[in-house]
């Protein structure tokens, strides 16, 4: 099945199962705006939850912050968001669409990636064991030439955007023959910079209202409560700060589902230290944050590393962690120096002191700070991704039985524990109810009745829940209950005594940061 057609039924998936829902669909929707519904938002607060703890909990020199969506209109000059926070635009004369200029070369660049990919699988499968990859990437003419392309366009692109050369942006998009994927032309607009942050009123009246932003970033509301924590916590470099939090992009090109929306969560992490070590403690974040995304165990090969070719205003290093999606390798983190760019900037703008006093060596200094950055829609998404699996359950050739499940880590499933009574007679609904409620009291469970067991079984699979417990007759003799695993299918009897045992110790979040 092509990669389009998997990605097309993972949407599907998670609105019939009420993970996402297009927002406001009641009026046919608002465009890149998405709600999380009933076993999403259990999904996304367990992936905050893991995120939190692994950073909070298990860092003494880490705590915590919520900072306001509303900050004061001078932060967002200091930041440079409102000088340099654009993308180059460029419009389709005849579709009348808009794009982003370098998404489009960067879906050139995943074209050339996408045929080489080709060339590799049908050698694979040809050659079968004896399948030597690296020699055939290496000497095979086609993926050299495609190799060659690639090389000399992103090189080309890197230039561009480093210069912030938009005229040789549009002439890159016109070589390369970017025709719109609307009207099919290549009738192009000169390319131009579109700023990216929304902007409303303060005020009780029009007249006396003051233009503020919504913030684009959580991280700002870090470096101006920067002092405030620094000192009340009595804090000692090295320490970060840790938040999770909504921003907004009026992105152009909001695409990909809920890849790139314009509302999103953010869980970034600002680590401060003295100047001089930030480029260790950056390769130390690489190191634990790539850790953080294996520990899921959705398979090394799925994860790579990107270094940034264009730098931000505000870094010396900077790289991605990136997860391949069904539409190729995509950034699900981003981890960067920020040297002492952002502390310094509010220290000029505010006319106010920021800085740490070293009692070692007696000196005051602005710190460098060191980013985390990860979007929480991103992670879902890629998590969704990686655990969407259909399965041919017959075994009877050319006849087909599937089963969608989603292979959730226990700790992040939506539900822990379905609590299923095989029928709705014989006092099993009530020996049910009391099982389920003397477990809801330690995670999320469900009670279901409805339908014969199979088709309940499947329901649970298809929302990710790690195990579904049957009651039946002989739970009335012995008081045991049939336990059924989703991934394996398998089905064993456990004593409804040990039942809350069993089951906590397999979905508890401790089992994910145990790893770490």
């Amino acid at each position: 099945m092509v990669q389009e057609d998997i990605f097309k039924k993972l949407v599907s998936h998670c609105k019939e199962y009420g993970f996402v829902f297009p927002s406001s669909e009641l009026y046919d929707g608002l465009s890149a705006v998405y709600d999380y519904g009933q076993n999403g938002v259990e999904l996304k607060n367990n992936i905050k939850k893991y995120w939190w703890d692994s950073m909070v909990l298990l860092n003494e020199e880490v705590v915590g912050l919520d900072a306001a969506i509303f900050m004061h209109p001078t932060t967002w000059k200091a930041s440079g968001h409102v000088d340099a926070f654009n993308d180059p635009l460029v419009d389709n004369r005849d579709s009348k669409k808009r794009y982003r200029a370098d998404v489009l070369i960067e879906d050139k660049l995943a074209k050339y990636e996408e045929k080489i990919a080709k060339e590799v699988a049908k050698a694979a499968k040809r050659f079968g064991e004896a399948f030597d990859e690296q020699q055939f990437l290496d000497t095979n003419p086609r993926v050299m030439a495609n190799r060659e392309k690639y090389d000399q366009l992103n090189a080309r692109f890197v230039k561009a955007m480093n210069d912030t050369d938009l005229a040789e942006l549009k002439q890159i998009i016109l070589d390369e023959g970017i025709n719109c994927p609307v009207s099919g032309t290549a009738n192009w607009t000169d390319v131009r910079q579109f700023n990216l942050m929304f902007s409303t009123e303060m005020g009780s009246t029009a007249e006396g209202a003051s233009k503020i932003y919504l913030r684009p970033e959580t991280a700002q509301g870090i470096f101006v409560n920067y002092l405030n924590v620094q000192k009340t916590g009595r804090m000692k470099l090295p320490f970060g700060i840790a938040q999770i939090g909504k921003a907004f992009r009026n992105e152009i090109v909001a695409r990909q589902f809920i890849f790139r929306m314009r509302e999103f969560e953010q869980m970034e992490l600002q680590y401060f230290v003295k100047p001089g070590s930030e480029l260790k403690f950056f390769e130390s974040w690489k190191e634990r944050r790539m850790k953080w995304h294996l520990a899921l165990g959705f398979g090394e090969e799925n994860y790579r590393f990107h270094d940034h070719d264009k730098l931000a205003h505000y870094a010396n290093a900077a790289t991605d962690v990136e997860f391949k999606f069904p539409f190729g390798f995509k950034e699900v983190e981003g981890i960067h120096s920020r040297t002492d760019f952002d502390l310094a900037s509010h220290q000029k703008f505010s006319g106010k002191k920021i800085q740490y006093f070293d009692p070692e060596s007696n000196e005051s200094f602005t710190p460098f700070v060191v980013e985390t950055s990860i979007g929480v829609d991103r992670m879902f998404l890629q998590i969704i991704t990686a655990a969407y699996t259909e399965e041919n359950l017959s075994k009877e050739a050319g006849k087909e039985d599937m089963r969608v499940v989603l292979k959730l880590p226990p700790a992040l499933a939506p539900v822990k524990l379905a609590v299923l009574p095989l029928t709705k007679k014989d006092g099993l609904p009530e020996k049910a109810r009391k099982i389920m409620d003397t477990m809801k009291f330690d995670f999320n469970c469900q009670y279901e009745e409805k339908d014969s067991i199979g088709r309940r079984y499947r329901r649970q699979d298809a929302i990710g829940t790690p195990y579904c417990i049957t009651i039946d007759h002989q739970t009335m003799e012995d008081d045991t209950v049939t336990i059924r695993h989703r991934d394996t299918m398998e089905q064993e009897r456990v004593a409804v005594n040990s039942l809350l045992d069993t089951i906590k110790e397999k979905v508890d979040i401790k089992t994910l940061l145990k790893k770490l």
